[in-house]
C-alpha cells in the first residue's frame, strides 16, 4: 500500500473509532412540525433523531437510495423518494416506523416537497405530460408541480411551471416556493447570474404568481415565519449559503447565520420557527435570535452492506498485444489485466485502488509498463513475472512491480523504444520526453509550442520502427485544429509534415517506416456547419521515393517488379550486409506531395492499418449503424466487409509479424486471419475486488487533483482550492452509495462557481420501470374512471387516419383494465413502448377498440417540441402578417444548423426578417456558422432583363433577423448571445443569459457510472476578458410570466415580432 493510501488509512481507523460519535454528510434534514424529531438521510437511508440530540435510530433500511423526507402536519407520516423501481418515486410510511408505500410510479423522477394542510394530499415535483396550453420551452429540467392522494392513484398537476421545495400556508391559500429557470447543476454556488433562483409566493384565490426577493443571488428553499409576516430561506447574498429572514411584502432581508466557507442546505422549520438545517455535513437548530445550536448525534447501525465487492471481468479497453502474440494485456476498472489468447486464461496485475493507464508490452515481452495515479500525481511503473519457470503473464503467480519514473512530476503514456533502451513518455501535460533506461536520465523533445492537453493523457505519439523517429500529434499554436508532425529522437529536429489547416492526427508508421498512415477529414463528406465536423478517410505520406514509385505501379507492373526483385534476390550471392531492416530512410525532398487517399469512400472511421508489403487497407468504418472491419486493395480499389460488427467503438493492432490483426469491438477481443477473414473470439474470464471506500477516497483525490492541474482559471474564481480538500475529505467515511459520492463531488466542485462543472450518476436499470406514451394531453380534473382526452399529439400513436379521436373521448381501458382512479396512469402503461396495446374509447355515444403502439418518453419530447416550435412559427405568422419567418435552435450542432438553413434559405426565403429563438439552447459548437449566416450582405444580383436569378452570398441571410434569448441559454447558446451583441446582428430579446460560454472535459470516473469535468478552457471576449461569468444582457429585457406563459402567452415572443417589424419596410 503506497504512502498516501497508509497515511488516509491510518487517519480513517482513527475516524472510525469516533464513527459512533461524529458522523458526517447528514443531508435531507427535516425537522418534525412538534419540532421534537429530526428525520435525515445517512448512507442512502433514512434516520430519526431527537431534535436536542442523541442516538439516531434507522427509519428506512433498504439497498436502494431514500432521501428528500417531509413531514406530513399533523407529524403522523413522511414522504421521501427512492429509487427502488430504478428511478426516483414518491414513497410514503408512518412516522413511528414500517412498511414504506410507492405512492407515484412515473418513469421520469419524482420528488416531494410537503403535504397539504388536511394530510390527504403530497405535491411533489416531476415531468408528466403538461397542459396543451403551457407555452413554457418542453424539457425535462422545467419540471411541473403535481398532487397526488397519500393512499396512491390518480394524480393532479397544481403548476404547469417549475417550483421547488414548496410550502403551504396555514390556511392554504398561498404557496412559497423557489423556481427554477434552467439547467445548470444544482449545486454551483457563489453564481450571481440570471439562472439564480428567486422566491415566490403563489395566491390560489388569485391565480399570480408574485416575486418576492430580487437579489442577483442565489435564492432557495423558502418556509413560513410562525405568525406568517415573514419567511425564512437561503440566500448566498453574503456570497455563501446563510439563512436569512425576510417580509412577506419583500424589501431588505436580515441575515441570521454568518458562515462564510461552506452552504447551509436544507432549511426545514417545525410549527413554532424552530429551524433545521445542514452544515459541513452536520445538522444544526436555529430559533431567531438565538446563536445555532449543533445536534449532536450517534449513530450505532451496523453498515448495510459490504464495502468490498466483486466484479467479473468480461470486457477491456486499451488492449496491447504481447510480442509473441500469445496474451494481451488491457484495462478493466482503472486495473492491469493480461488474457491469453487462447484459452481463456485471465490474469490480473495491478491490485491498487488508483488507476493505471496506458498499457504495453516491452519489446522483449517481459515487461508490461503503465502509468499509475498514486500519491497525488501520475508516475510510470513496470510489471515483470518474478518466477522465471513462468513463461506468460496470464499464467503467472508472482508478479513484481517496479516504479520508472517516480517524482514529483506528473508522467504520463509511457512507450518503450523498438529496442526497449528509452522510454517516450508525457511529463506535466504538454511535454514529451524521452527516458534512457541505462543513463536514467530524460531529455525534453516538445514543450507546449507543440502539444497542448486538455486534460491528462490525452497526447498521442508514435516510435519509428527503428528508433529514431516519433510521429505525433501536433497543436500548432494557435490553431483549433490538429496537423501530423515528425519528431526526430534527439529532438533536434521537428517537421510539420501535413500542413493543411483541416484535422490530421493519428499518424501510424507503415511498411516498415518506408510511409506513414494518418486519419484527416480533408476529402470527407462535411457538415453543413463547419463546427459541426466531417467524415474522415485515411491517407498515405511516403517518406521513400522509391516506395511511392512502388506504390503508384498498376497491378501488373507491380507483380513484375517483385518478379524481377525476387529473382535478383536469388540470384546475389555475395554476403554483403545491407540497410538494416526498418531502418527509416527519409527523402525530404518533397516528401510533403508524396501523399496519397487510400479510403475510396468517407466514412466515420474509427482505427485503419496497411499491411506489410503495403497492398492491403484495413479499416474499421461506420457508414450507417456500427462500426465494420473492411478491406481495400490499394492496387485495384476492390473494396469489401471483411468482418460484420456493428461495434459502436472499435480499434486494433497487428501482432508483431503483421500477420493476425487484434481488434476490440466494444470491449470484446479477437484475433483475425485477414488472408481468409477466420475470427477468432479471446476469452476474458477474470474478476476483481473492488473496495467500495478504497475507491472512492482515491477518485475523490483524482478529481480533486485533475481540476487543481486543469482548471482554465489558475485563480481558481479568487477561492483556495486546496482549503476545500481536507473539508469534503472527511466526509468520505460517511459516504453510502454512488448518489451520495456524485453529490459530494458536485458541493465540492460547485464551489468554483464555474459552469460546465459538477458529477453526475448514470444509474440505468435495465430492469427500472419505463413509462411509454399515448400521446395525447388530457384532462387532470377528470374525475371518473378513464382518461379524457384534450388533444391528440400531432404523429402520436392516436394520430392515426382513420382513428379520427377528437377531444373529450374518454380511454375507459388498457389491455382489458379499467383505468380507475385508485390508479396512476402510468401503471397502465409501464414498460409497453412499442408493443400492441388494445385501447376502449368511448365518445359518449358509442365504444370502439384501437389497437397501437404506445411511444417511448424520448419520442414523446421529440413530438412535443416539434409541436412548440410549429406553435411559436405560427404565432409569428400571424402576428407579422406572414411577413416573418421564425426558427428555434435546440442545440448547436450540425443537425440544428442543416434545419435553421432549411427553414430560413427555404421555406422563409422571401419573407422579410426571421426571428431566431435560442431560448433553452443546450450548447455546443456552432457560434461562428450563425455568425457568418445571419450577417450576410448583399453584394451583387445576378439575372438578365427579364427577372433576377439569384444574389451573392446566395447561401448566407441578408435580411434583418431579432434573436431571442433567456436564462436557460447554456455554453455556446451563451456564446451565441454574446456574439449577437458583439457583432451586431440585430436585437437580443428576453431575459439575460448567464455567463457559461466555455469548454469543458467531462471524463467518466472508471466504470462507476459518474460522470464529471469542469471548464479547462474558456472564451475571451474581444478586449481579453473570460465570458465565464460574463452576463450578457439583451437590448430588450422581458420575462415570461408564469400566469400568461402557462394559459398560452409567449410575452418575449410578441415582443420580438413587434420589434422586428419597426424595421422592416
Amino acid at each position: 500500500m503506497n504512502r498516501f493510501f497508509a497515511l488516509a488509512f491510518l487517519l480513517l481507523a482513527g475516524s472510525l473509532q469516533s464513527f459512533a460519535q461524529t458522523p458526517y454528510w447528514l443531508r435531507y434534514s427535516s425537522i418534525s412540525p412538534d419540532g421534537k424529531t429530526i428525520v435525515f438521510t445517512y448512507k442512502g437511508d433514512l434516520y430519526k433523531v431527537a431534535s436536542s440530540g442523541g442516538t439516531a435510530t434507522p427509519f428506512t433500511m433498504h439497498e436502494a437510495h431514500d432521501f428528500m423526507p417531509v413531514w406530513s402536519k399533523d407529524g403522523k407520516s413522511i414522504a421521501f423518494a427512492s429509487d427502488r423501481y430504478g428511478n426516483f418515486d414518491v414513497f410514503v410510511i408512518p412516522a413511528e416506523g414500517g412498511e414504506a408505500k410507492r405512492i407515484t410510479y412515473h418513469s421520469a423522477n419524482e420528488y416531494p416537497y410537503t403535504f397539504t394542510n388536511d394530510g390527504k394530499q403530497i405535491i411533489f415535483g416531476g415531468t408528466r405530460m403538461d397542459l396543451p396550453s403551457n407555452r413554457q420551452y418542453p424539457a425535462g429540467y422545467m419540471s411541473e408541480l403535481y398532487s397526488v392522494s397519500v393512499n396512491g392513484g390518480r394524480v393532479t398537476q397544481v403548476f404547469t411551471t417549475p417550483a421547488e421545495d414548496v410550502k403551504f400556508s396555514k390556511d392554504g391559500s398561498k404557496l412559497i416556493y423557489h423556481d427554477k429557470k434552467g439547467q445548470e447543476n444544482q449545486w454551483r454556488k457563489h453564481q450571481t447570474s440570471s439562472v439564480a433562483r428567486d422566491i415566490y409566493l403563489y395566491d390560489f384565490k388569485t391565480g399570480t404568481h408574485k416575486q418576492i426577493t430580487s437579489s442577483k443571488a442565489d435564492e432557495r428553499s423558502p418556509v413560513f415565519t410562525a405568525d406568517e409576516s415573514g419567511f425564512f430561506y437561503l440566500s448566498e447574498e453574503s456570497g455563501s449559503f446563510n439563512i436569512h429572514k425576510m417580509n412577506m411584502n419583500g424589501g431588505k432581508s436580515e441575515q441570521l447565520t454568518n458562515y462564510r466557507k461552506h452552504p447551509v442546505r436544507f432549511l426545514s422549520s417545525s410549527n413554532d420557527g424552530l429551524l433545521c438545517y445542514s452544515y459541513d455535513g452536520e445538522l444544526y437548530t436555529l430559533r431567531t435570535g438565538s446563536n445555532p445550536q449543533k445536534v449532536n448525534i450517534t449513530i450505532l447501525a451496523d453498515a448495510r452492506n459490504n464495502n468490498e465487492k466483486i466484479y467479473r471481468v468480461t470486457s477491456g479497453s486499451s488492449m496491447s498485444v504481447s510480442p509473441n502474440g500469445k496474451e494481451v494485456a488491457f484495462l478493466f476498472r482503472g486495473e492491469v489485466f493480461v488474457t491469453s489468447v487462447d484459452g481463456g486464461i485471465t490474469k490480473r496485475i495491478t491490485n491498487t485502488p488508483e488507476q493505471e493507464s496506458g498499457v504495453s508490452f516491452s519489446p522483449d515481452g517481459k515487461k508490461i509498463i503503465y502509468c499509475s495515479e498514486r500519491d497525488g500525481k501520475w508516475s510510470i511503473y513496470e510489471s515483470s513475472i518474478e518466477r522465471k519457470d513462468e513463461p506468460y503473464f496470464y499464467a503467472s503467480t508472482l508478479i513484481k512491480e517496479t516504479p520508472v519514473l517516480e517524482n514529483k512530476n506528473i508522467n504520463t503514456q509511457p512507450q518503450y523504444s523498438p529496442d526497449g533502451k528509452e522510454i517516450a513518455y508525457i511529463e506535466n501535460l504538454n511535454q514529451l520526453r524521452i527516458y534512457n533506461i541505462a543513463t536514467k536520465q530524460s531529455r525534453t523533445v516538445l514543450t507546449g509550442d507543440q502539444l497542448f492537453a486538455f486534460v491528462e493523457n490525452d497526447q498521442y505519439f508514435q516510435w519509428s520502427p527503428d528508433g529514431k523517429w516519433l510521429l505525433f500529434d501536433y497543436a500548432v499554436p494557435g490553431s483549433a485544429v490538429g496537423e501530423v508532425g515528425l519528431l526526430s529522437a534527439d529532438g533536434k529536429r521537428i517537421e510539420n509534415l501535413t500542413q493543411s489547416g483541416f484535422a490530421d492526427f493519428n499518424a501510424k508508421w507503415i511498411m516498415g517506416g518506408k510511409a506513414m498512415l494518418w486519419f484527416s477529414n480533408r476529402d470527407g463528406l462535411r457538415a453543413a456547419a463547419m463546427g459541426g465536423g466531417a467524415q474522415t478517410d485515411a491517407y498515405a505520406m511516403f517518406f521513400s521515393k522509391e516506395a511511392f514509385e512502388k506504390f503508384k505501379l498498376s497491378k501488373e507492373d507491380a507483380a513484375l517488379q517483385k518478379e524481377i526483385e525476387e529473382n535478383k534476390a536469388k540470384a546475389d550471392t555475395s554476403k554483403k550486409k545491407g540497410t538494416p531492416k526498418d531502418t527509416v530512410i527519409i527523402d525530404w525532398d518533397g516528401v510533403t506531395l508524396r501523399k496519397v487517399k487510400l479510403t475510396i469512400h468517407s466514412s466515420s472511421m474509427g482505427d485503419a492499418l496497411v499491411s506489410k508489403d503495403g497492398e492491403t487497407l484495413y479499416y474499421l468504418a461506420r457508414f450507417e449503424k456500427g462500426m465494420n472491419l473492411w478491406s481495400t486493395n490499394l492496387r485495384t480499389k476492390e473494396t469489401k466487409m471483411i468482418v460484420p460488427l456493428n461495434a459502436g467503438f472499435a480499434s486494433m493492432v497487428w501482432d508483431k509479424d503483421q500477420k493476425t490483426i487484434f481488434l476490440n469491438s466494444d470491449g470484446g477481443m479477437m484475433k483475425i486471419d485477414p488472408a481468409s477473414g477466420k475470427q477468432d473470439r479471446i476469452g476474458i474470464n477474470g474478476e476483481m475486488m473492488v473496495d467500495g471506500l478504497k475507491e472512492r477516497m482515491y477518485l475523490f483525490d483524482h478529481v480533486w487533483r485533475r481540476t487543481k492541474a486543469t482548471f482554465y482559471n489558475k485563480s481558481f474564481h479568487g477561492i483556495n482550492w486546496d482549503s476545500y480538500k481536507p473539508d469534503y475529505e472527511k466526509q468520505l467515511p460517511h459516504i453510502g452509495n454512488l448518489f451520495e459520492f456524485t453529490e459530494l463531488l458536485s458541493e465540492m466542485l460547485g464551489e468554483l462557481n464555474v459552469s460546465h462543472s459538477g458529477a453526475g450518476l448514470n444509474s440505468f436499470n435495465p430492469n427500472g420501470d419505463a413509462t411509454a406514451s399515448l400521446g395525447i394531453f388530457y384532462d387532470y380534473n377528470y374525475k371518473g374512471n378513464g382518461v379524457k382526452i384534450v388533444e391528440v399529439l400531432k404523429d402520436g400513436p392516436l394520430d392515426k387516419n382513420g382513428f379520427n379521436i377528437t377531444p373529450g373521448m374518454i380511454i375507459e381501458s388498457i389491455d382489458g383494465e379499467l383505468i380507475t382512479p385508485d390508479k396512476d396512469l402510468p401503471q397502465f402503461l409501464n414498460r409497453k413502448a412499442g408493443k400492441n396495446v388494445l385501447l376502449v374509447l368511448n365518445d359518449g355515444t358509442n365504444k370502439k377498440e384501437l389497437i397501437i403502439k404506445p411511444i417511448s418518453s424520448g419520442e414523446e419530447n421529440r413530438l412535443l417540441y416539434k409541436r412548440w416550435v410549429q406553435r411559436n412559427a405560427e404565432e409569428v405568422d400571424r402576428i407579422s402578417n406572414g411577413q416573418l419567418g421564425y426558427v428555434h435552435i435546440p442545440g448547436m450542432d450540425d443537425g440544428s444548423f442543416r434545419t435553421t438553413y432549411e427553414e430560413i434559405m427555404g421555406k422563409y426565403f422571401h419573407k422579410k426578417g426571421i426571428v431566431v429563438d435560442t431560448r433553452n439552447n443546450g450548447g455546443g459548437d456552432l457560434v461562428a456558422d450563425l455568425a457568418m449566416f445571419l450577417s450576410g450582405k448583399k453584394f451583387m444580383d445576378y439575372g438578365n432583363d427579364i427577372r433576377n436569378n439569384g444574389f451573392e452570398p446566395n447561401f448566407r441571410w441578408t435580411k434583418p433577423s431579432i434573436s431571442l434569448v433567456n436564462e436557460a441559454n447554456y455554453s455556446d447558446g451563451h456564446c451565441y448571445a454574446y456574439m449577437i451583441r458583439e457583432v451586431g446582428i440585430g436585437k437580443l430579446v428576453g431575459m439575460p443569459v448567464p455567463g457559461t460560454c466555455s469548454f469543458a472535459s467531462w471524463e467518466g470516473l472508471m466504470d462507476t457510472g459518474i460522470r464529471w469535468g469542469v471548464p479547462t478552457v474558456g472564451c475571451r471576449d474581444t478586449n481579453g476578458n473570460y465570458l465565464e461569468n460574463a452576463q450578457t444582457e439583451p437590448d430588450l429585457k422581458l420575462k415570461n410570466e408564469n400566469e400568461k406563459v402557462s394559459t398560452g402567452v409567449d410575452q418575449q415572443l410578441e415582443l420580438a415580432v413587434k420589434e422586428l417589424l419597426k424595421g422592416i419596410k
